[in-house]
C-alpha cells in the first residue's frame, strides 16, 4: 500500500522540522510566541544534536542577513512606488517595521536552511515517522 505521506525537503524547512526524520520540531514553540527563538537541543524524534559542532549556527547569520536585506529592498521599494516616492520617515517607518515583524521569522528559517542545506545530515527514512 502506497503511504499518503511522504515526507519532502522542502515540507520539512517549512514546517521547521528535522533534516535527517523530517518528523521532529525543531523549536519549542510557535514563531508568533515570545519564546520564538528557543531550539530543541535535539530532535525529539530520532534524538539528533541539532548545532552539530560548536557555534555551527553563526553561519545563519549571514542567511538572516541576506533575509533582512531582501526585506527592506521589497518594503523600500514598494513604500517608493505606492507612497509615489513619500518622504524619509514613511520609508524608515515601513522598512524598520517590517524587519521587526518579521524577525521571528528571519531567525528561524536562517537557522533551518543552515542545517538542511548547509550540513552533512541527510534524510533517513528508516528514521522518518511515515504514516
Amino acid at each position: 500500500m502506497h503511504n499518503l505521506y511522504e515526507p519532502s525537503k522542502g515540507l520539512s524547512i517549512i514546517k521547521c522540522k528535522c533534516p535527517r526524520c523530517q518528523s521532529g520540531d525543531m523549536f519549542l514553540s510557535g514563531a508568533l510566541t515570545k519564546k520564538f527563538m528557543a531550539m530543541n537541543h535535539e530532535c525529539p524524534h530520532c534524538k539528533l544534536l541539532f548545532e552539530i559542532e560548536p557555534g555551527f549556527f553563526w553561519g545563519a547569520m549571514y542567511i538572516s542577513y541576506a533575509f533582512t536585506t531582501g526585506i527592506m529592498l521589497v518594503m523600500g521599494a514598494l513604500v517608493y512606488f505606492i507612497g509615489n516616492n513619500p518622504d524619509t520617515w514613511i520609508y524608515l517607518s515601513f522598512i524598520i517595521g517590517s524587519f521587526l515583524l518579521l524577525t521571528p521569522f528571519t531567525y528561524r528559517y536562517a537557522r533551518v536552511l543552515m542545517i538542511h542545506l548547509f550540513s552533512p545530515i541527510r534524510f533517513d527514512k528508516g528514521l522518518a515517522n511515515i504514516k
